[in-house]
C-alpha cells in the first residue's frame, strides 16, 4: 500500500474512533448528569401571611433560606394563610396531585390532613411540623423551642426581672414547654444574681386562645403592665405584645423572629426559630435517597434555634453568661430541663440527675412552680 493510502486510512480510522467515542458521550455522559441536575419539587403549606412577623416570617425565612443553599437543585412553591383542616388537606392533596416531591405542612393543626393525605401518596414525602402521627411516607420536625426560652428566662433573671407576664397563645404542649423552659431559666438568673423572689409567681398567664389576634395581644399586654409586671412574654405570631411593652416603659422579650426589628425598641432579646437548617437537611436526605420517616427534634446544636442580638438595656455580663450557655448547649449539653423540676402543686416531675425525655417535652401538659396559671380543663393533664 502507498504512503498516501496508509495516510488515508488513518484518517478514516481517527474519524470512526472519534464517532464512537462521541457516540459512548451521548449515551454514557448525559444520562447521568440529568439524573443529578433534577428539580426535587417542594411545598409549603403555611398557617397564617409570610409577613406576620412571628411563626410565619421565620417559615418563610427557612424556604428562603433552603432556597439560597440548595438553588437549582430545588422548586419551590407555598400557599398562605392555611388554618382551617379542611382547606389544608385540600392544598395537600392539589401539591401531591401536581407531582411535588416533598410537601410541608408547618403547624400542629395540619396533621390530621396532612396523616389522610400521606395515605393516599404514598410516593410523595410528607413533613409535619410539632405533631406526632407518622407514616412511611410522612415524618415528623420541630425545633426545641425550649432551649432558647430557658436562656432568655436566665437573661431576665440575671438582670432582676421577677414577676414576669406572659401573652400566652393556644393552651398545647409546645407552648406549655416553652412556658415552663422559660420560668426554669428566669428562676436560675435569678439564684445567680441573688434575687429574692416569690418562688410560686415568677411567671403570669393570660390566654389569647389564638396564634395571632393583633387588638387582644395589645389589650393582654397593657393590662399585666399596669397589674405591675416588669417584663412582657410575647408569643403570639406578631410583635403586638412587646411593642406595647415598650409602649408603657416596659421591658419585653420577643419571640419568633427578632421582635426589634418590628419597633420593640425594649426587647432585652427575642428567641427565633430557624428553620431552613432542617428543611435542608430534609431535601437533601430526599434527593439523595436517606430519607427515613423520623421524628426531627433539633437545637442549638444543629441551627434550629437562636436568639436574637441583645438589646441596650443588657449588660455586658449578662449577655455573656447567656451566650455561654449557649455554647454549651450548641455542643450538645442541654439543660432547659434537667431535674429535679417540680410542678405547681410541688410534686417531683422531672427527679434529680434526669433529664425530661423527647416524649415528655412533646406531650407536656403541666406547669412547674413559678408559674401563675393553669391550662383550660379539656387541655389539662390526667
Amino acid at each position: 500500500m502507498s504512503t498516501k493510502g496508509v495516510l488515508a486510512r488513518l484518517k478514516v480510522l481517527t474519524v470512526f474512533a472519534a464517532l464512537v467515542l462521541a457516540v459512548g458521550v451521548f449515551a454514557c455522559g448525559p444520562a447521568p448528569a440529568q439524573a443529578a441536575e433534577k428539580k426535587t419539587r417542594v411545598a409549603f403549606v403555611l398557617l397564617g401571611a409570610i409577613d406576620d412577623q412571628g411563626w410565619n416570617t421565620a417559615q418563610h425565612d427557612g424556604i428562603e433560606h433552603m432556597k439560597k443553599k440548595l438553588g437549582a437543585q430545588v422548586e419551590v412553591a407555598y400557599t398562605e394563610n392555611i388554618a382551617a383542616p379542611a382547606d389544608a388537606e385540600r392544598v395537600f392533596r392539589e401539591y401531591a396531585r401536581q407531582g411535588y416531591d416533598v410537601i410541608f405542612g408547618t403547624t400542629f393543626g395540619h396533621m390530621e390532613p396532612m396523616y389522610t393525605v400521606a395515605g393516599e401518596f404514598p410516593k410523595v414525602t410528607f413533613m409535619h411540623c410539632a405533631g406526632y402521627k407518622t407514616r412511611p411516607n410522612m415524618g415528623t420536625y420541630m425545633v426545641r423551642i425550649e432551649q432558647g426560652e430557658y436562656l432568655a428566662g436566665y437573661l431576665a433573671g440575671l438582670m432582676g426581672y421577677r414577676n414576669v407576664g406572659t401573652v400566652a397563645t393556644q393552651p398545647i404542649p409546645e407552648v406549655v414547654r416553652g412556658i415552663n423552659a422559660f420560668t426554669l431559666g428566669l428562676r436560675r438568673g435569678l439564684d445567680e444574681a441573688k434575687v429574692s423572689y416569690d418562688a410560686d409567681r415568677l411567671n403570669t398567664l393570660v390566654w389569647l386562645n389564638s396564634w395571632r389576634d393583633a387588638l387582644n395581644e395589645t389589650t393582654q399586654a397593657e393590662g399585666l403592665a399596669a397589674r405591675g409586671h416588669d417584663l412582657i412574654r410575647e408569643m403570639a405570631d406578631t410583635s403586638e405584645s412587646s411593642r406595647a411593652a415598650c409602649a408603657k416603659g416596659v421591658a419585653a422579650v420577643g419571640y419568633g423572629t427578632d421582635s426589634a426589628k418590628y419597633g420593640a425598641a425594649c426587647a432585652l432579646t427575642s428567641t427565633t426559630l430557624q428553620w431552613g437548617p432542617v428543611y435542608v437537611d430534609v431535601v437533601k436526605k430526599v434527593r439523595a435517597g436517606a430519607w427515613k420517616n423520623e421524628q426531627v427534634f433539633v437545637g442549638f446544636e444543629a441551627g434550629g434555634v437562636g436568639l436574637a442580638p441583645f438589646g441596650k438595656a443588657v449588660p455586658r455580663a449578662a449577655a455573656a453568661k447567656v451566650l455561654a450557655l449557649k455554647a454549651r448547649m450548641a455542643k450538645g449539653e442541654d439543660m432547659s430541663f434537667a431535674g429535679p423540676i417540680v410542678d405547681q402543686a410541688g410534686a417531683v416531675r422531672i427527679p434529680q440527675g434526669r433529664m425530661a425525655t423527647d416524649q415528655e417535652l412533646l406531650s407536656m401538659r403541666w406547669f412547674v412552680r413559678g408559674v401563675r396559671g393553669s391550662l383550660p380543663e379539656q387541655y389539662a393533664a390526667d
